[in-house]
């Protein structure tokens, strides 16, 4: 952070720049976001203004808690579905990322552009990196750069409006805004803390809604044992209990604690300050307690109940609040959580069970009205465990995540191609062609160490051998991600649209018995 404070006050022809974090800065921004209402007023409507999106795809989050997600510059790559926002003919698309991406995956996704021919979009489209392949944020990357600040804003056209598109906002894409004198669609990052574990468990209460027992603002190894301590008494049957950091990632800060062997202690409070190392397993591979307390005394954290139930679900609700004040529902999803502890995010199906689909909807409204009056911008996500008990659904949030997420790209990409929208009265998802019903399954996470070695264009060469492709007469196929994650890492990341839950299923066992067959 500090190499970026420098960059920042840099005299080299930057000396106007305010320092990070300055109250010239935070002003400099509100009076941008002001400026976004008029964009997304007049601008956003009208398919054919002329207008530059930038998209800065940076998980801005803990630079060691990242560096333990395998591939993690390659998740920039998941935010490519933007760039079908080229199908507009007079919109400019501006991505940045870490290390350059092959262009046959560029390829691909142009390729899928409706009514849009590659080689006009591509004069629509420039693309930037960092050379660096470093875990530190992307935005962190760019701030360190100012003669890469200087090539985006040669790229912006002086007859277009211009907004930034990021994974996520916190303090670096608000400076990285004010140095390029654009707006942000998503979040201030005064109200990030908003999305904290802690603070999401007490705006659900203020929601009405219920939370799994538990507590919150937590910050020291004798805060956890206590918490610990609690838990159990309330409830002496619990087996097992969350340690969770405030600001984790797709199950990455989190850890499970377990009670196995306290029943026979005099002592319990004593026996949990015994066995805390010992019992507490993290879901980030590779990272010693020592640093988690670390993590966890910095960030702060919660500690819950870990919910039991014979049917268990995880599903989540996503959220849009626009600069108007206007917010809605814009989908549901069925997530699928694997790792030794279940608490890894691996995949998810759309749209949520229609047990309960419109449910979840409803109590996301509660959760969008809340954060829309405290000032939240752009999308936003709420997570929920939800336990089948006598045959009726209990539905308990656990976390909002006040960003884009797993979910975001797979749903965007099917917007794009359909040109569709959710119904949340429903719980279902229709086409703008002939009002067809689809879903998806989607996955992050597609893997194996059989993948390893090949290229993004052994890749394309499989899919169009094997007839895996989005048909744009049908609406139905897949689509791939995370291409350049694959020769290295042995990891893809797919998008699998049907006309039922069904066959969007049989086109994901499609893909890997395909991969397993080319392997």
């Amino acid at each position: 952070m500090e190499e970026v404070r420098k960059a920042s006050s840099s005299t080299n022809g930057h000396s106007h720049i305010p320092e990070m974090g300055s109250v010239s800065e935070v002003l400099q921004f509100k009076k941008l976001q002001e400026r976004f209402l008029q964009q997304f007023e007049h601008i956003f409507p009208d398919k054919l203004a002329p207008r530059t999106v930038i998209i800065i795809p940076s998980i801005t989050m803990d630079e060691e808690i990242l560096s333990k997600i395998s591939g993690i510059n390659h998740y920039e790559e998941r935010m490519l579905c933007m760039l079908m926002l080229l199908r507009m003919p007079r919109t400019n698309v501006i991505y940045v990322t870490s290390q350059p991406i092959d262009p046959v995956i560029i390829d691909y996704y142009l390729h899928m552009l409706p009514g849009i021919t590659g080689y006009h979009a591509l004069k629509r489209l420039t693309l930037l990196n960092c050379h660096d392949h470093s875990s530190k944020p992307l935005t962190q990357k760019i701030l360190e750069r100012p003669r890469l600040i200087q090539r985006i804003k040669d790229f912006l056209p002086q007859d277009h409006e211009a907004h930034m598109s990021c994974f996520n906002v916190t303090p670096l894409e608000r400076s990285l805004a004010v140095q390029l004198q654009v707006p942000i669609y998503g979040c201030d990052p005064d109200l990030y803390e908003l999305g904290s574990k802690s603070n999401g468990r007490k705006l659900f209460r203020e929601c009405g809604l219920n939370v799994p027992p538990g507590f919150e603002d937590l910050k020291t190894e004798d805060d956890i044992i206590n918490a610990l301590t609690k838990l159990k008494e309330q409830n002496p049957a619990l087996k097992k209990a969350v340690v969770k950091v405030n600001d984790g990632f797709s199950g990455d800060g989190n850890a499970i604690f377990s009670y196995k062997g306290c029943d026979e202690a005099t002592d319990l409070k004593q026996w949990i300050k015994d066995n805390l190392q010992p019992a507490l397993k993290f879901v980030a591979p590779d990272i010693s307690y020592e640093v988690f307390m670390a993590k966890y005394k910095s960030m702060k954290g919660i500690v819950e109940e870990f919910l039991e139930g014979e049917i268990k679900e995880s599903p989540s609700v996503q959220c849009r609040v626009t600069p108007t004040g206007h917010f809605d529902v814009i989908s549901t999803h069925d997530q699928e959580l694997g790792g030794e502890s279940g608490q890894v995010y691996l995949g998810a199906h759309f749209p949520a069970s229609n047990e309960y689909a419109v449910e979840l909807g409803i109590m996301g409204r509660k959760v969008a009205e809340v954060l829309k009056e405290k000032g939240v911008l752009g999308r936003f996500a709420v997570d929920f465990i939800s336990i089948k008990e006598k045959g009726q659904w209990k539905h308990y949030p656990i976390e909002i995540n006040l960003r884009k997420g797993g979910t975001t790209h797979p749903f965007l990409m099917l917007q794009f191609l359909t040109d569709g929208m959710y119904d949340e009265e429903q719980g279902l998802y229709y086409t703008s062609k002939g009002h067809l019903i689809r879903y998806y399954f989607c996955s992050d996470n597609l893997r194996s160490d059989k993948y390893k070695g090949l290229s993004p264009h052994d890749l394309i060469d499989i899919a169009m051998v094997n007839d895996l492709h989005y048909d744009g007469s049908s609406q139905e196929g897949v689509m791939f991600h995370l291409i350049g994650a694959l020769s290295q890492y042995g990891k893809l990341g797919v998008v699998c649209i049907g006309s039922t839950p069904q066959r969007a299923r049989e086109f994901y066992a499609k893909i890997v018995s395909v991969l397993e067959k080319e392997c």
